[in-house]
């Protein structure tokens, strides 16, 4: 069954308003499959962090305060990454889906530039990186030897 969207006259989508509303709810925004993947190779790596820090800008999804080292994890789709994941626009309702990550993207870099200024580097790991856990191994170990 096809529900008209009311914003775009030709969109249509196949679950109805009630449907596609708890679908959404169901997308996390903590302790997602890329979250633990990352904290999984931090911890074989020996390396104490605290996770979501709502006293930091944007409540980065893992801090090391030791290290001053805000790491964030961002969904490809959600946060407009450039790779074919990150690139995709839903046909339906395509003008609501481009505001809403730019709007991501806007706040990402607005949050990225208050931890800056506070002192904090700032890393951004991506969904698609998760692939390659031997090279993300690799780049975490780099960035917690870094000083």
């Amino acid at each position: 069954m096809a529900v008209d969207q009311g914003s775009d006259p030709g969109a249509t989508d196949v679950y109805s308003p009630e449907k596609r509303s708890a679908v959404m709810r169901r997308v996390k925004a903590t302790n997602t499959t890329p979250e633990r993947t990352a904290r999984r190779l931090l911890t074989r790596l020996g390396v104490r962090y605290r996770l979501h820090r709502a006293d930091l800008p944007g409540k980065p999804d893992i801090v090391m305060a030791g290290r001053r080292l805000a790491i964030r994890i961002h969904g490809c789709f959600w946060h407009g990454h450039d790779c074919a994941r990150g690139a995709r626009v839903p046909k339906a309702n395509r003008d609501y889906w481009l505001a809403k990550v730019g709007r991501n993207r806007a706040r990402d870099a607005d949050t990225g530039d208050a931890l800056q200024a506070l002192g904090w580097r700032v890393e951004t790991l991506w969904e698609c990186e998760m692939k390659d856990e031997a090279a993300l191994s690799g780049r975490l170990a780099a960035l917690v030897d870094k000083p």
